[in-house]
């Protein structure tokens, strides 16, 4: 079997990469798209294309914590419940008013919650501890407690000083983001630009998704699955059907869509197969082949060229091989052309909470879901992981990395995880 194979790999001209530098080979043909200026309310999801400093100090001015009187902490030094002090209301300040009067030794301002503090007072009392009489047309705020300067106050800045970076280009834009941006009048947002992301099947044996079942015939999952993590990814997915077993049509067809695309995703047809037509196209001197076999399961056949400066990868047919082919290779590279630092998936720690006897020669990347029990986090393998099979798909959000010295795992021993995009699944 493995000579058989050995066969096949030197006739195909397969030689098998380790999965860090193939990574590492598509990845340095992925560079930040150019920007462009979104709506803010568009913005949630984008990548920042540049830095954000803050135009002014924020607050931009002295704010008052709560409901109540400004005034001066040394005019209370020596009150107490006997001998209260009793100070002069001389304004009142809404919220986004400013104030009218500057305190004095022996004045109070009413003020409330986020309006400006006004020149002079230099605290906030709660009003709750305070108590008012009116004297010949004067209203007067008494207190019975000393009180400490800047009690209830946020100063100037205190949250970001002027010119003091907000937000980092590259970073992806959440709602708290938002809150900052709009915080500091930033009504357009310079973004990264998507990549337009083309994705094709291949196969004189797909059904278009709306059409009956024939005999020999399956239904064209893979492109509806590829077109979700495009768009999950951050990319415009742009869907251009499929391609049957022609390498004529298959050279054009994927000739003008690099022209006119950012990226080329395509499933099946890399196989060593009598019409495994990716694979001869990549091979054709016009491209400049990256690699053609990847020392992982599923999808060993993931294969990547470069044509005219863009890159095309062709990720395997089953259904189970390309949904992780495009999270290990087409994901980061999704990821570096909207600008994002970190391209590759998380790695966690997790345990095993349930055996795994697979072994293979090349490591494995077992689709899985996760829990969290106690605060631990345990991960739980596909009870049926091969690369043809599709329905274990939608319980994964995450793969387990069983290197191929591992001969099987235990419950309870520790693994390495990638973390899918996304919420946890469900838990046990």
């Amino acid at each position: 079997m493995d000579r058989h194979r050995d066969k096949k790999d030197q006739k195909f001209q397969r030689k098998a990469l380790q999965v860090q530098e193939a990574q590492a080979r598509v990845m340095q043909y992925a560079r930040p798209l150019g920007s462009e200026e979104v709506p803010l309310s568009q913005s949630c999801g984008r990548v920042l294309a540049e830095p954000l400093t803050a135009p002014h100090p924020f607050p931009a001015f002295n704010r008052s914590g709560m409901d109540g009187y400004a005034v001066i902490a040394a005019d209370t030094a020596n009150c107490n419940t006997e001998q209260p002090v009793w100070l002069a209301v001389v304004d009142n300040i809404p919220c986004g008013s400013v104030p009218s009067a500057v305190i004095t030794s022996g004045t109070a301002a009413r003020i409330m919650t986020g309006a400006q503090v006004p020149e002079g007072a230099d605290t906030v009392v709660m009003v709750e501890i305070t108590e008012t009489k009116e004297m010949d047309g004067q209203v007067y705020v008494g207190l019975r407690k000393p009180q400490q300067a800047g009690s209830n106050i946020t100063p100037l800045g205190f949250e970001l000083k002027e010119s003091e970076q907000v937000l980092p280009a590259g970073r992806c834009i959440s709602a708290g983001d938002i809150a900052v941006l709009a915080a500091f009048g930033v009504p357009l947002v310079s973004v990264h630009r998507r990549p337009k992301v083309a994705v094709f099947a291949t196969g004189s044996e797909l059904l278009e998704v709306d059409e009956p079942l024939q005999p020999g015939k399956i239904r064209n999952s893979n492109s509806p699955m590829l077109e979700a993590l495009v768009r999950e990814a951050g990319g415009e997915a742009v869907m251009l059907g499929a391609i049957a077993d022609d390498l004529e049509l298959a050279r054009s067809r994927v000739q003008m869509a690099l022209e006119t695309h950012d990226l080329v995703i395509t499933s099946g047809g890399v196989s060593v197969g009598d019409y495994d037509i990716m694979g001869d196209l990549v091979r054709e001197k016009s491209s400049e082949m990256l690699f053609n076999k990847v020392t992982m399961r599923p999808g060993s056949v993931t294969t990547a060229a470069v044509r005219g400066g863009k890159l095309l990868l062709a990720l395997s047919g089953n259904p189970g091989a390309s949904f992780v082919g495009f999270h290990l290779f087409a994901r980061p590279v999704i990821s570096l052309m909207l600008g994002l630092t970190r391209p590759l998936l998380p790695e966690w720690t997790a345990v095993m909470g349930t055996d795994y006897s697979r072994v293979n020669n090349y490591t494995r990347f077992v689709r899985a879901r996760l829990a969290v029990h106690d605060g631990v986090v345990q991960a739980y393998p596909a009870t049926i992981d091969e690369s043809s099979v599709m329905v274990t798909i939608k319980d994964s959000d995450c793969l387990i990395v069983v290197p191929p010295e591992v001969r099987g795992l235990k419950t309870g021993d520790k693994v390495k995880v990638l973390k899918l995009p996304g919420e946890l699944r469900g838990q046990e």
